[in-house]
């Protein structure tokens, strides 16, 4: 996920629901740009997280980057460790 809107946060939540609530396979979710993303990441953190709407695993569903190759980095990394399946 890129920084963006409204429409780019309903997206990032919406997939990061459907895998948490086991409706598809997990996938490599990624924000990139950290100081964009810090905000919501803190308040997942201080609030979401604290106040036990998710469970502390959750804020593992994704990760927080800053350049391309970490993208792909992290990207060839999951999938080394996770089969690519079809998700139907």
């Amino acid at each position: 996920m890129m920084p963006g809107g409204f429409g780019t946060q309903d997206e990032f939540f919406e997939v990061i629901t459907l895998v948490q609530t086991n409706k598809m396979h997990r996938v490599p979710m990624v924000l990139v740009g950290r100081e964009y993303w810090k905000g919501l990441v803190d308040w997942i953190n201080s609030t979401m997280i604290k106040e036990k709407y998710i469970s502390p695993g959750d804020i593992d569903l994704f990760t927080v980057v800053d350049t391309p190759k970490e993208v792909v980095d992290y990207i060839l990394d999951y999938y080394s460790k996770h089969k690519l399946e079809p998700n139907f």
